[in-house]
């Protein structure tokens, strides 16, 4: 009996230690719960009970190379509800109704819906202030006023495809706004409040408000006048042609800083939803890319003198084609150009010449200086969307392949990669990467973040030689096919194209063609570059020294003019022939009363066109300025006022 007694007191002993463990272990549990992982636990418990309602961040503003604001952000009070947080929906919905003037029963549906968070509608998103302080001081649980963003471009379709446009959420769609959505959309907010798992707000519970981060300005490459020169000029093709496209680019050849890109067919970026797709999608400037035709001749010009395969005084004979591979390809010109030299080839830009050119050369160094020039891959600009073209794969070149390429046919290029490539004549043989991002800066401060650097991606050609050529495409201008591009003291250069459109199953398109010029000035120094391109034309005779020509040379002229870069006394005169228009000698008007200046006009029989600005008898100032040279018809701008000038 006492051997069963010892026994119970041992298990009994035994049992008392292990529910004492069990209890301590549970005690030392609930301290390290409460004492160690309290915050933790707190945390975990608030994530589960925290309901954000976002606070959309500002987007960045978008401004012009001199600061002309482009896309902005404006900002506008919205209403929000909570559902469940709403006690009494019918009362609310009518409280609001009447502060929104919409119909109580519509919102009475909103703000019965089983979710956490809606938007209240219709007429509670982007309401004026008045409304929003109405609605604030109903006090209506559940019902919040956040802010969101509109984003405005208020010159409407200008630089449209560069600057793009953002959706309804705060996001980069299209253009810069997609490109550099991350840097221009910033980092939104919230304010936060504890509810339970029917959404119902916990009470002595307070809310808590973060600050959004606003995206960051940016400053553009992008010059609004010049912009508005190209957009003139585009318009005025279009009104006179026709065309299904047209694209234009205007850069800085030093830098590689766009300063105007523009296309037609073009959009309104605020507007975006009424226009097709293809239109906003498509920034036809780096996108298409195409046949170049007589445009392209530049790089076996240059590359030709660089390897010393001519020399621009030697003589050439064109028949009217030129036999490669058994087959004649022709000249433009029916009969050909018979003698010339190669100073005149490039003139004439007569085909059978650049033929000879590329043969002299070879597949290997003709396809290595296209390669240099930037063919056949992207430029780097920083927009979406850029095309790369087609060129032949070296070991499927051919003696024919050779001769097409030589003047731009068989291969496709973009308009970017072509004003890239002349930019390198331009600046004395650097291949530039284009841009459009100058600067970007702090929203709040406006300090200066990061500022975009010129990059050389290689050297093309020699400055000797880069010379060269443009001196032999200034003389395309004053005495070749780029005479509708001369403008008198501006020393333009540049090169004429015609090209046929590649048609989808082989060959080419009937009556299909891209006319084209591509310019700079000066040619002694250039500080621009100019490009644009015409998609199929339908009146008027299809050249690119008809088309394109005078509207590049009214671009550079205009622009020139507008950066103040003085003219030059020292260029290639123009060769007039018969039945060429010859400019006038615009007179000196300021300082004459505005009878005077009629009667100048008159007396010079130059046909030109005065436009007043301001109110007044007397002209203070004109432009263009007394003995520019202009053509017959051109519109002189002249400047009035009460007071003559001193």
């Amino acid at each position: 009996m006492r051997a069963i007694n010892r026994t119970l007191r041992k298990r009994l002993v035994i049992v008392l230690f292990a529910l004492g463990a069990v209890f301590m272990a549970l005690i030392g549990r609930l301290a390290y719960i409460q004492l160690i992982q309290s915050a933790w636990l707190t945390e975990k418990a608030e994530d589960l009970w925290r309901r954000n309602i976002p606070v959309e961040s500002k987007r960045g503003t978008i401004t012009d190379r001199n600061g002309e604001v482009l896309a902005y952000n404006g900002s506008a009070p919205t209403v929000i509800a909570i559902p469940a947080q709403i006690k009494d929906k019918p009362s609310t919905a009518e409280k609001l109704a009447k502060v929104l003037h919409v119909e109580a029963k519509d919102l009475l549906a909103k703000i019965s819906k089983r979710t956490l968070l809606v938007y209240v509608t219709p007429g509670g998103r982007k309401i004026d202030e008045q409304k929003a302080k109405e609605i604030r001081g109903l006090k209506l649980p559940g019902i919040y006023i956040t802010e969101e963003g509109k984003r405005y471009y208020p010159f409407d379709s200008l630089s449209a495809h560069i600057l793009g446009f953002s959706g309804i959420d705060n996001q980069g769609l299209t253009g810069l706004e997609e490109w550099y959505d991350e840097r221009l959309r910033g980092k939104s907010g919230s304010i936060s409040f504890f509810a339970n798992a029917r959404h119902e707000e916990m009470p002595n519970q307070n809310d808590s408000y973060t600050p959004p981060q606003n995206g960051q300005n940016l400053k553009l490459t992008i010059d609004k006048e010049i912009s508005t020169f190209v957009r003139r000029e585009i318009e005025n093709v279009v009104a006179q042609y026709n065309p299904d496209g047209v694209m234009a680019v205007v850069a800085d050849p030093k830098t590689g800083e766009i300063l105007a890109m523009e296309n037609y067919p073009t959009f309104n970026p605020a507007q975006y939803k009424e226009y097709p797709q293809e239109v906003y999608n498509r920034n036809l400037a780096i996108w298409k890319t195409f046949e170049p035709g007589s445009t392209f001749k530049i790089v076996t010009l240059a590359a030709a003198l660089e390897e010393k395969k001519i020399n621009l005084n030697d003589y050439f004979f064109d028949p009217g084609y030129y036999e490669v591979a058994g087959r004649r390809i022709r000249c433009w010109k029916a009969g050909g150009h018979g003698s010339e030299s190669f100073l005149e080839v490039v003139e004439n830009s007569c085909n059978p010449g650049f033929m000879l050119m590329g043969q002299r050369l070879g597949k290997e160094k003709l396809f290595d200086y296209i390669n240099k020039f930037g063919f056949g891959q992207k430029s780097g600009i920083d927009m979406p969307g850029e095309g790369k073209g087609i060129m032949f794969k070296l070991n499927r070149v051919g003696p024919l392949e050779l001769a097409t390429t030589s003047f731009g046919q068989g291969v496709s290029v973009t308009p970017i990669q072509q004003v890239m490539a002349m930019s390198a004549v331009a600046n004395g043989g650097l291949l530039m990467e284009p841009h459009v991002a100058k600067e970007w800066s702090d929203p709040e401060t406006g300090e200066v973040i990061e500022t975009v650097e010129p990059k050389v991606k290689n050297r093309a050609i020699s400055e000797e030689t880069a010379k060269k050529v443009r001196e032999t495409l200034e003389s395309v201008v004053a005495r070749g096919t780029g005479k509708n591009a001369f403008r008198e003291g501006y020393r333009i250069a540049g090169k004429t194209g015609t090209a046929q459109v590649a048609a989808p199953g082989g060959g080419y398109k009937q009556g299909h063609y891209i006319v084209s010029f591509i310019g700079m000035a000066p040619a002694d120094d250039p500080k621009l570059v100019a490009y644009i391109a015409v998609d199929h034309p339908k009146a008027g005779l299809v050249f690119g020294g008809v088309i394109a020509a005078p509207v590049v040379g009214n671009i550079l002229a205009d622009s020139l003019h507008y950066l103040n870069v003085p003219a030059r006394k020292n260029g290639i005169p123009r060769e007039y022939q018969y039945g060429d228009i010859r400019p006038v000698e615009v007179p000196q008007l300021s300082g004459l009363s505005v009878e005077e200046a009629q009667k100048t006009i008159i007396q010079i029989s130059s046909n030109l066109r005065v436009e007043k600005v301001g109110q007044g008898k007397h002209i203070v100032a004109q432009a263009p300025a007394a003995g520019t040279k202009v053509p017959p018809g051109s519109t002189v701008r002249v400047y009035l006022s009460d007071q003559p000038v001193p």
